[in-house]
């Protein structure tokens, strides 16, 4: 532990400043650094974080009644996704007695995944949950 105007005396000397690292501490930490480097590197680092590509689930919500136009509406959207990167979660939603036509969804996600061809892989195939069946693709490696 070095007295406050012994710390100050030593950052000037070697052309540094004295910058509290840890205020809540008892006694407080201090570190000679040149400040302006610092926050330099800081910056360099968080822009660096940020320019980062994170992957996003994107969901496109279905319905076995969908019309065919608007399937491939949506498809092209999925499409969108997976070249940007994304992973797309297709659901499929039943209302009333349409879940006992699981074969009706099933179809419908088969030619999903015959339309994406190459540019998708099946990360979790077509699960019944409830009332919803879901899928998963994720953009195929390049």
């Amino acid at each position: 532990m070095i007295p406050t105007h012994e710390a100050l005396s030593l950052s000037r000397e070697a052309g540094l400043d004295l910058v509290e690292v840890s205020p809540q501490e008892n006694p407080p930490v201090c570190r000679i650094m040149d400040y302006g480097k610092h926050l330099y590197e800081k910056k360099k680092r968080q822009k660096m974080a940020a320019g980062a590509h994170t992957i996003m689930l994107k969901e496109i919500r279905l319905r076995p009644k969908t019309d065919p136009h608007d399937r491939s509406t949506k498809l092209k959207h999925a499409k969108d996704f997976l070249t940007e990167g994304h992973k797309v979660q297709f659901t499929m939603l039943f209302k009333g007695r349409e879940r006992f036509h699981r074969d009706i969804a099933t179809e419908i996600f088969n030619s999903i995944i015959g339309e994406l061809g190459e540019a998708a892989k099946i990360e979790r195939p077509p699960l019944m949950d409830g009332r919803r069946m879901t899928m998963i693709v994720a953009p195929q490696k390049k």
